[in-house]
């Protein structure tokens, strides 16, 4: 056994560990299963890192031939593919078509259509689901047709794995690995070529959507055509859009172009970019309804809006006059300035459903840890999630998302609505610390926030999650909308709706203050305190059992009212501080 140990902690093979075993089957069959185990671990650990490899590249790739090329290229590497390709989705002639190969020979083949529901390809689009098959000619399960049997038989392909490329609900393509002999795909890489066939639909748009944002600015040029200065603009931001700069660095480049100073509202006054010098400058914005430029006081605005909606306003000021080609460069960074925020909402709006998504898994309970943790990763790859802290929130959903801000913004895993409520997943090892950031959000919106762990991840996160649930039915009975709480804050009530509870962190929570007040002077006001509840709150029968002056215990009843708080003898304040002292004592 010594042996057999020695070897996998060496990284034998697992010829190597049969051979060590010999003739003892329980320890041979035991080692070749941690030795799978092993194996598997490290093949999940590439696979990600192989994601988080083709992620980087895609995000780097400007061309939208020069993506697709990446694509393929790394799908036919990842799955260890003889031929891999995609085709992208003609909305003209409701078809796809063939739009990038690797690996592939037929010319007949790298011309093909594929009608929706016909072939596995065509299956795939229709349905937007993934179909995989060992023996694609054999299989029945797909309507074959001359035309498509034909391409895959000139090309050879046995084996078929497709998944769907979508980006919020759209279809885009169909992602293809596939073999000329037969072979069998697994699950789990079935799973990688939807991981990357993900990574991929979100580069296609967001690169589309950058060429037609460089159309659209080409378009502005030819519009208004001027001077050396305005194509210069227009240069500078092309290049801000296409090397993905936000809304700072188009007000910056604006000021510096006309030697101005440059406000960015969003469409309810918030502002989002500054540049330039703005000291004693007066920020007007509510007057500008249009995209042209409107003089307004000593400043000018102009409308960013994008589909007809408006996004925001850029105000321009610090200067006596702008010329005609000036205004121009104004209304052109108003356009661009729009195409960005649409870009940057679009963006957060699927990270909010890909937040969503994987939240329900997790919550759910019902998919495996190990694939949660994996997507977790993606999209949150600088945040820790061994331990979480759960925050439901029940009220206006969006009032919430509003006002968080930082350092709770700085701390947030993973958000989205469940179960008719908004979830927050905080990287918080302290559950009353965050109940306590998260109080003026509570208070600002009305929502009703319950707190709970923290937790680890999987089945005591889901725990937490019923847990913070139970905790706002009973704020909400009691009367506490509009505040954060933790269990520990609704005292008694909190213990009961508690699955389990921490007994020292709760008497904590309430004497806390107290006891550490005792701890650093000497002194017993706990006792006094313990004293004046048996004596039914009255100050003189408590002096009479501590055999001390009735002055004495008022003066120090003061001192623990100063400690607790305001409203500390009120029935219910009253009633956890007993329970504290008992549960005290009992822990004693």
């Amino acid at each position: 056994m010594e042996e057999l140990l020695r070897l996998l902690a060496e990284d034998a093979s697992g010829s190597e560990l049969a051979r060590a075993a010999g003739e003892d089957a329980v320890a041979r069959d035991l080692a070749l299963r941690i030795r799978a185990g092993i194996d598997a671990s490290k093949k999940r650990e590439a696979e990600l890192s192989a994601l988080v490899d083709v992620a980087r590249e895609l995000a780097s790739a400007r061309d939208p031939g020069g993506v697709l090329d990446t694509i393929v290229h790394r799908a036919r590497t990842l799955l260890g593919a003889d031929v891999a390709y995609l085709t992208l989705y003609d909305d003209a002639r409701g078809d796809t078509y063939m739009r990038a190969t690797d690996g592939s020979v037929s010319a007949a083949f790298q011309q093909v259509r594929l009608p929706l529901g016909a072939g596995l390809g065509g299956l795939v689009a229709k349905t937007y689901k993934p179909y995989w098959t060992a023996d694609y000619p054999a299989d029945r399960r797909f309507r074959h047709t001359s035309s498509i049997d034909h391409a895959v038989g000139e090309e050879g392909l046995v084996a078929i794995c497709g998944t769907p490329l979508i980006v919020d609900g759209a279809f885009v393509g169909v992602l293809f690995a596939s073999n000329r002999t037969r072979r069998p795909f697994s699950q789990d890489e079935v799973s990688l070529l939807g991981s990357l066939a993900a990574l991929a639909a979100v580069t296609i748009v967001q690169v589309r959507a950058a060429a037609e944002t460089a159309a659209a600015l080409d378009q502005l040029s030819a519009a208004h055509a001027g001077t050396e200065h305005a194509a210069a603009a227009h240069d500078r931001f092309a290049g801000i859009v296409l090397s993905g700069g936000d809304v700072d660095a188009i007000a910056a480049a604006l000021a510096e172009l006309l030697d101005v100073w440059v406000v960015l509202v969003d469409a309810v006054g918030n502002e989002l970019a500054v540049a330039g010098d703005t000291r004693g400058a007066v920020v007007r914005w509510q007057e500008s309804e249009s995209g042209r430029l409107t003089r307004v006081g000593d400043s000018w605005v102009v409308a960013a809006t994008a589909k007809g909606e408006r996004l925001g306003a850029l105000v321009i000021g610090g200067v006596d006059e702008l010329s005609g080609a000036d205004q121009r460069i104004v209304e052109r960074a108003a356009v661009v300035t729009a195409l960005v925020l649409l870009f940057r909402r679009q963006a957060a709006e699927q990270s909010q459903r890909a937040q969503a998504d994987l939240l329900a898994d997790v919550l759910s309970g019902a998919a495996d840890p190990r694939t949660l943790t994996d997507r977790l990763r993606l999209l949150a790859p600088n945040r820790r999630h061994d331990r979480l802290v759960v925050a439901v929130c029940r009220g206006d959903q969006a009032a919430v998302r509003a006002r968080l801000a930082a350092p709770l913004e700085d701390k947030l895993v993973v958000s989205g609505p469940y179960g008719g409520d908004l979830v927050l997943l905080l990287a918080r090892a302290d559950a009353s610390a965050a109940a306590r950031e998260l109080a003026e959000v509570a208070k600002r919106t009305g929502a009703t926030i319950g707190v709970t762990g923290p937790a680890a991840w999987g089945e005591p996160l889901v725990d937490s999650h019923r847990q913070a649930v139970r905790l706002v039915g009973t704020m909400l009975r009691l009367g506490r909308s509009g505040e954060s709480a933790t269990p520990d804050d609704l005292g008694v009530a909190g213990l009961v709706g508690a699955a389990d509870v921490d007994v020292q962190a709760h008497v904590q929570h309430v004497l806390g203050a107290v006891l550490g007040y005792d701890a650093q002077r000497g002194t017993d006001l706990i006792g006094t305190l313990r004293a004046y509840f048996a004596s039914g709150q009255s100050p003189t029968r408590a002096a009479t059992a501590l055999h001390i002056h009735p002055n004495t215990v008022q003066q120090r009843l003061d001192r623990i009212g100063a400690l607790l708080g305001d409203g500390w003898q009120a029935p219910d304040r009253a009633l956890d501080i007993q329970v504290a002292l008992r549960l005290r004592s009992a822990l004693a």
